[in-house]
């Protein structure tokens, strides 16, 4: 296993839930990848992206350079090298505005915002590589969660759970009522494995819903998981609390049926628990949710204001 990553984040050190792994690191922008950097590998998990909404606003229209052609580029490098399997972490944002039924990989796309439109413009243009040669795969990933050495609070479970163990209060952003379906991290890169080894001919230029299907909550029903995991923390909505737009519940039954036996194990509730006890052992405190370590917006901004980044988010020599 070899890693790619130019190490934006390795602030984000949160060792209640162990170590980053130490392995060989190319340490290439994506835009920058060759093939022959790819070369002798036998398959590509893509992860890359500029990962939430705020992040994208910084500079619009980047998401889409980053999320969409930077994707597209390291797949044509893959490809190129020889690489028969790409997959790719899609999104369920591309679902965006959906309603209150279930939605599958066959429903309409509706993305509400720069990063679901990006990821549904990268599986179009990942779909048109395919080939016989070449499998490009799609794992659209439920919002993420739990605890892991590159900790994320900028996430809606992470985020209540940091909320409640620091000040009492489990804070919503929103009135409350959108429905979001959850993944835990673990879950997400267990369903990598798993279609590593799954036949070209099933999952070719296919797009799998990575979650549970009795894992869509509503972001109240998420508080209220939150509210019997942290002792003593009341539920609180943040000053000019709105509804938003964004709203789905979404089906796992095609990679269930696609893949039988195979099972996400963790749940909002477990999730919960894990997060309140490795934060707790942790010591996090109340500056940590308005800090770089693990706000990925604060980091960038940071890195901006030292002149680290270039006006396209590349990192500038030493």
């Amino acid at each position: 296993m070899t890693g790619c990553d130019i190490e934006l984040f390795d602030v984000a050190d949160f060792p209640a839930a162990g170590t980053v792994p130490d392995i060989p690191n190319i340490g290439k922008d994506i835009r920058d990848l060759t093939a022959e950097d790819l070369r002798g590998f036998d398959a590509v998990v893509h992860l890359a992206a500029l990962s939430n909404d705020p992040l994208g606003q910084l500079k619009p229209g980047l998401t889409n350079s980053i999320n969409h052609l930077g994707a597209v580029h390291v797949a044509e490098c893959a490809k190129a090298a020889g690489i028969e399997r790409f997959l790719f972490a899609s999104s369920c944002s591309n679902y965006g505005k959906a309603g209150e039924g279930f939605v599958d990989e066959t429903s309409v796309l509706n993305p509400q915002t720069e990063y679901g439109e990006s990821k549904v413009r990268a599986e179009q243009s990942l779909s048109r590589l395919a080939d016989d040669r070449f499998t490009p795969v799609f794992l659209r990933f439920a919002t993420a969660y739990g605890a892991s050495p590159r900790l994320r609070l900028d996430i809606v479970l992470n985020n209540l759970v940091a909320h409640a163990l620091t000040s009492g209060k489990i804070l919503l952003q929103s009135d409350g009522t959108p429905w979001r379906p959850i993944v835990h991290v673990e879950d997400m890169a267990r369903s990598f494995l798993v279609m590593l080894d799954q036949p070209a001919e099933v999952v070719r230029a296919e797009a799998f819903n990575i979650c549970r299907t009795d894992n869509n909550y509503q972001i109240r029903d998420i508080a209220k998981i939150v509210a019997d995991a942290v002792p003593g923390a009341e539920l609180a909505f943040a000053e000019g609390a709105s509804p938003d737009s964004r709203s789905y519940r979404v089906s796992s039954a095609k990679i269930e049926k696609a893949v039988p036996g195979f099972a996400l194990k963790w749940t909002a509730q477990s999730g919960a628990e894990q997060l309140y006890a490795a934060a707790k052992d942790f010591g996090l405190k109340p500056e940590h949710l308005t800090g770089r370590n693990f706000i990925r917006l604060k980091q960038l901004e940071a890195l901006i204001e030292q002149g680290a980044l270039d006006d396209e988010f590349r990192l500038k020599a030493a």
